[in-house]
This record gives structure tokens, C-alpha cells and sequence, in this order.
């Protein structure tokens, strides 16, 4: 995996140091001496991780992460601080300036590298999320709004420890508490506290592996995207490093600092919220690309993006597929009559119907207007044709109940049914065919299915 990394020290040794390790692994490395100069040239740059010391002149690195994580192009980067202080103030302020992480002077290699791909890896998740949404933007189906890092900062949130020390699971409650909503494993209202956003884990326990719970934990879809923060014993690098590799986002030593561990369950938790919610902005965008706004059925572009390989996959020897167009009779007259906003009415009701009445395995979609289609894969025409008969009987079977009108609106449905047949055929001759259908009933007088198609493929 490779990165870029900028290294901010204001000492040549350290950085010569930190640009031979790196390189040295495959990273490009880009070098800065001052804080100003830092935050300069993380904003031109494109950076995936920024390592940062402490003691510099001008703006120490304390202040240099605090503008750093203010700046909307630089915000994501994660930022670990290198330094010489090695005291638990230095830690907390740290974490609580933003910074992802905290190295201590002399630098471990291994650990230092066990950090660096922990970070690089979650970076590479949050940009392709938001690369995602930069799409969704330019193409319209995502609206601009505020950035999610922010909007989620300061929201409480539920932790779940997964420990066997008494004593620790109790100083821990009281450190979290104060924020946050804390279950331990097996309580008896872990379930009512609602899904966790952090998970901390003991490594070191007598009762059970917490290296083997950290792995079953990353390996599960439900709590794949799960922050862990891997509790380790004091020198035990060993177990520590492993954890990272495991899965854990973060690790603590024992004996745990109660201002520490409140700080990097924050940096953690906020940046769950921050993944999630540019995970749900795009699962929203995609909902809205494909679905008719006025009656929550799929929309045009589902349609023929859905239809297309199932009429290819049919022509090529797979299952057969049905089509049903649906128009609702004398619609214009609704509207001529009542508005609009009575016409709105009736269309979301018969989508209500339309999408109470098919197969789960079915699109029910609007084509426009009063106009619908329903697609029935591995359906034959007969089978569509006794389907299309109980909607049409569903939709006239009583009044459409609408605000508005001085009574309720009796309503009524033509369908026409095709059926995907052997030879070249394409989704758009398979929709024409339905029309045709759909045609044929109208003429015959409207409130009828036609399936010409059901009799060719039966």
C-alpha cells in the first residue's frame, strides 16, 4: 500500500530519520520544518498521513494539528504526533487537539509501521467514501450539506467493554459515563442501549482471548465497520502490535488514564459517525437516483437498468421475463376535474396498491405520468397475465379515498402483459410489445388485461 506521508520537524536529523523509514516501505515522503509551513503545504498537497512533532518554533505541533483539522482540505488526513514527551497531559492534549495518534521518541520501527498502515487503511475507506459522494454531486443526486465530521462531533455515544478486571471495567464506567452510555458484555441492557459505536477490548485477560474476539469482530458483517480500542499491558509490544493487525483501531496500556482513554474514545467514535454518515448520504443518493419521488416506486432508470440484463441473460438461454405496462384509465379527466394535487393523490395510491400487489422479487416502476410497469423476472406470460388480472381487480375494488373530490374516485386500470421470447430481443421491443398490449386493451374498452405474449409463451 503505497502513501503520501508529510513529515513535520523542525530538527534535519529526525526528518532524514522518519523520510529513511518511510521510503524505505514505499511511501513518498514530503518533508516541512515550521508548523506554518506544515499546514501550507498539507493544504496544496494531496496527503493520505501527516506525522507531526511537538516542539517546534512558531506554532508548536499542538496548535499546527488544531489548524490542521480545521481546514476543510485537510481535516480527513490522519495526523499522528511524534515526540520526545512521553507524559500522560501530553497524550490527552494530543488527542484532544485531533490527532489520530501518538508516538513517543525513540520511534520503534515495527511499531511505528504497525501505526502508519492502521491509519493509511482507514484513510483509504474515507476516500473512497468521499470520492463517492463527490460523484453523487456532480451527477445531482447528492445535495450539498455540512460536513458530517462536524455535525457529529459532540454527540454521545454507546461503548461496549469487553473485559474480566472488575476493578478496570468499573474505573472505565466512571471515565466513559460521563459522556456516553457504557454496557458491558452480557448486560442485561446492552440490547435497549442500541448498536455500539466503540468497542473496548482487553488483549491480557485470564477469562478469554481478547485477540481471538478483536478478529471475530472484524471478520462479522455487524460489526465489521466497528472502532475497537484494544486495551494491551504496559510493554507488552508484542500483543499490542498484533492487535493492530487484527483489526484494532487504536490501543491503550495499562494502567488506563481515565482523560486518555475518554479522549481517544471520542477521536474514535467521531470518526465512526463521520464514515457512517457519508456511508447513509450515499446510500440516500443512490435511493433517490432510482426512485420516483411522488409515489416511491422505482423510477425510469431502474427500470431499464434492471430489464436490460434480464432480457439478455432470457435471450441467452436463462429464465424467461415478464413485463406488464399499466395506465390508468381516464386519468386526465381526474386531473381536468379535481387539479393536480388530487391527481397526486391518486397516482401515490394506485403506486400503493401497484407495490402491495407484486412479488417481493418483483419492480414495480413508474414510466411517467399515469403510466407504470411492473417487471416479473423468471415469470411466464401466463403466470403475468393471472398477476396482472388480480391488480387490475385490486385497483377497482374499492374507491380511491383521496382529500379533495365530494366522494371517493372509482378508479379503474388497462394492462397489457409481454413475455421475453426466443430469438433477438431487447428490453425496448419487449416494452413495445407491452404497449401494444396495453393499447389493444384500451380500444377493447378499457379495465382489462391483454397478454398476447402469455399465448406464444405457454
Amino acid at each position: 500500500m503505497s502513501a503520501r506521508i508529510l513529515v513535520i520537524d523542525d530538527l534535519e536529523a529526525n526528518r532524514r530519520l522518519l523520510e529513511a523509514k518511510l521510503s524505505g516501505e514505499y511511501y513518498e515522503v514530503i518533508t516541512a520544518t515550521r508548523g506554518e509551513e506544515g499546514v501550507q503545504r498539507a493544504k496544496r498537497e494531496k496527503l493520505d498521513l501527516i506525522l507531526l512533532d511537538v516542539m517546534m518554533p512558531g506554532i508548536d505541533g499542538f496548535e499546527t494539528c488544531r489548524r490542521l483539522k480545521a481546514q476543510a482540505e485537510t481535516r480527513h488526513v490522519p495526523v499522528i504526533i511524534v515526540t520526545a514527551l512521553d507524559d500522560r497531559d501530553s497524550k490527552v492534549r494530543a488527542l484532544q487537539a485531533g490527532a489520530e495518534d501518538f508516538l513517543t521518541k525513540p520511534i520503534d520501527d515495527i511499531e511505528l509501521m504497525a501505526r502508519v498502515k492502521s491509519l493509511l487503511g482507514l484513510k483509504i475507506v474515507i476516500d473512497e467514501l468521499r470520492a463517492r459522494e463527490a460523484s453523487g454531486k456532480r451527477l445531482g443526486v447528492i445535495e450539498d450539506g455540512p460536513d458530517p465530521l462536524e455535525r457529529h462531533r459532540l454527540r454521545a455515544g454507546n461503548v461496549l467493554l469487553i473485559d474480566d478486571n472488575a476493578s478496570q471495567l468499573k474505573r472505565m464506567r466512571a471515565a466513559l459515563g460521563v459522556e456516553h452510555r457504557v454496557t458491558e458484555l452480557g448486560d442485561s441492557g446492552a440490547l435497549d442501549a442500541g448498536p455500539p459505536d466503540l468497542a473496548i477490548v482487553a488483549v491480557s485477560t485470564k477469562g478469554f482471548d481478547g485477540l481471538r474476539i478483536i478478529a471475530r469482530m472484524r471478520s462479522s458483517e455487524p460489526t465489521r465497520h466497528l472502532p475497537i480500542l484494544a486495551i494491551v499491558d504496559s510493554g507488552d509490544r508484542e500483543r499490542a502490535l498484533r492487535a493492530l493487525e487484527l483489526g484494532a483501531h487504536d490501543i491503550i496500556t495499562r494502567p488506563v488514564d481515565d482523560e486518555e482513554l475518554a479522549a481517544r474514545a471520542r477521536t474514535l467514535m467521531r470518526r465512526k459517525r463521520y464514515m457512517d454518515a457519508l456511508r447513509q448520504r450515499l446510500d440516500h443518493s443512490l435511493e433517490l437516483a432510482i426512485t420516483d419521488q411522488l409515489t416511491g416506486l422505482y423510477n425510469r432508470r431502474f427500470l431499464f437498468t434492471q430489464l436490460g440484463p434480464l432480457v439478455q441473460r432470457s435471450q441467452c438461454g436463462g429464465d424467461v421475463v415478464s413485463v406488464m405496462t399499466l395506465d390508468i384509465d381516464h386519468f386526465k379527466r381526474c386531473n381536468d376535474a379535481f387539479g393536480h394535487d388530487v391527481g397526486d393523490a391518486v397516482l401515490q395510491e394506485f403506486a400503493a396498491r401497484l407495490g402491495s400487489n407484486v412479488r417481493p422479487n418483483d419492480f414495480a416502476c413508474r414510466m411517467g405520468g399515469e403510466e407504470f410497469v411492473v417487471i416479473m423476472p423468471n415469470t411466464t406470460g401466463d403466470v403475468a397475465c393471472h398477476a396482472a388480472e388480480r391488480v387490475r381487480r385490486q385497483m377497482c375494488a374499492s374507491p380511491f379515498n383521496v382529500p379533495g373530490p365530494p366522494h371517493p374516485l372509482e378508479i379503474t386500470v388497462s394492462i397489457g402483459v409481454a413475455c421475453s421470447e426466443d430469438g433477438e430481443e431487447s428490453a425496448e421491443t419487449l416494452l413495445k410489445r407491452a404497449d401494444e398490449a396495453l393499447y389493444e386493451a384500451k380500444r377493447a374498452g378499457r379495465n382489462r388485461v391483454v397478454g398476447k405474449a402469455a399465448e406464444r409463451a405457454a
